[in-house]
């Protein structure tokens, strides 16, 4: 069995490694032992092949904002890194492409005395994955839930849940974020009375060419359709201005196939996920297929997550909450989809889960019994296995990977 350095984080410390049924808890004198141990060839290796994980959650008596984690996807080992920034209620998480800098949501209804939420932008030291609030803005509207960044790293897109608006931030050259360059408010409402009396945008993501911008909004049962402009941030509507999905769904999230051509819309209130051809000259979705997420039998209460489309396009993953499950998909070469399997999460409400950047594990959030459950990918079939490592964090609700370079910073 082989052993990682052990962090002294607020959990204790705790060992990982993949294929371990549980995780190995150390004493404390015997943890502190480890880190004096001189450094081996072998950890000199694992070190260069590392990546930072980054979790966002919900704060409270478990959680004070973001944890991180270093992870060797050469070998699945973990180790845990502690609290990388306290910050409120940090649900969503996103990179910049230059990777020095990470911008985090705060899923709150009042910043600065005014009912907006906040987008925190944070400096990384990728040596020891600490975090350094930079700066935070508003965003204009309450409870965002979900935020990109565009692939020149000028601006921060966020939804709004709370709100039911869209707002643009740029980005300085020094990491921090401006004031809004573009806000839209959304309005109407669908058929789901305690669900979707007020808009509820759940989702941005930018279209391959980045010309275009989705919202996904769960309480209009739309995928709201914007042109954005890399010049200045700003957001004009899209013709058709939307496209509407059956009523009751809750669109969620949208994400794109690798190919540029086929896309894909998880509903949460109806647990499917939906296929639609995308036309890269309009802006245009075409739905063609629906998928179920939960077995036909299934009589509790459910509602779907997250979902990801493997980086060799070859597979889709999908979170239950309710049922407590990922679904595996393949995608055809027509963009269709066939069910391959459903495994347990191995924790209650998968609230995210993420791959890491070689495709070969799955991270899934269980939000809440605190918990994120690694799984191997088999790059062959699509199937998941659990390695038996789960990693305690508080209430968590985003995993972000960060890959590092050949010197492991």
């Amino acid at each position: 069995m082989r052993l990682t350095t052990c962090a002294l984080a607020t959990f204790g410390c705790v060992v990982f490694h993949v294929g371990m049924s549980k995780p190995a808890v150390l004493p404390l004198l015997a943890a502190t032992a480890l880190l004096l141990l001189p450094t081996t060839r072998g950890a000199v290796e694992t070190a260069a092949r590392s990546s930072l994980a980054f979790v966002g959650t919900y704060t409270g008596a478990k959680s004070q904002g973001i944890y991180a984690f270093r992870f060797d996807p050469a070998t699945g080992d973990v180790v845990p890194l502690g609290l990388a920034a306290a910050t409120e209620n940090p649900t969503f998480l996103a990179l910049h492409p230059n990777g020095r800098f990470l911008y985090a949501v705060n899923e709150t209804g009042n910043f600065q005395g005014k009912p907006a939420g906040s987008v925190t932008a944070l400096a990384i030291d990728r040596a020891t994955g600490r975090l350094r609030q930079l700066n935070q803005a508003s965003t204009l509207g309450g409870g965002p839930c979900h935020l990109i960044v565009d692939r020149a790293g000028k601006f921060v897109i966020v939804a709004n849940y709370g709100g039911g608006s869209v707002a643009v931030l740029p980005i300085r050259a020094d990491g921090m974020v401006g004031t809004a360059s573009a806000f839209v408010q959304h309005h109407g409402s669908s058929v789901n009375r305690q669900r979707q009396e007020a808009p509820h945008a759940h989702g941005a993501t930018l279209s391959p060419d980045e010309r275009f911008l989705f919202v996904p909004d769960l309480g209009l049962d739309q995928l709201v359709t914007y042109r954005f402009n890399h010049a200045d941030g700003t957001l004009a509507p899209g013709d058709p201005p939307f496209t509407a999905l059956k009523p009751g769904s809750g669109p969620r999230h949208l994400v794109f196939h690798p190919d540029g051509h086929h896309a894909y819309v998880i509903s949460e209130l109806v647990s499917t996920v939906t296929e639609f051809t995308f036309d890269a000259a309009t802006g245009g979705l075409t739905e063609q297929a629906g998928s179920p997420l939960l077995p036909a039998d299934f009589q509790g209460q459910s509602t779907a997550a997250e979902l990801a489309v493997h980086p060799d396009g070859r597979f889709l993953y999908a979170s239950n909450r309710g049922h407590d499950s990922l679904a595996v998909f393949a995608i055809a070469r027509s963009g269709a989809l066939q069910l391959i399997e459903r495994v347990p999460s191995g924790g209650r409400t998968p609230r995210h889960f993420a791959l890491d950047p070689t495709g070969r594990w799955l991270w899934a959030a269980s939000q809440d019994n605190s918990e994120i459950v690694v799984f191997r990918v088999d790059t062959n079939t699509g199937r998941l296995e659990p390695t038996g490592t789960k990693l305690a964090a508080g209430s968590p609700v985003c995993v972000c990977f960060l890959e590092l370079d050949a010197a492991g910073l």
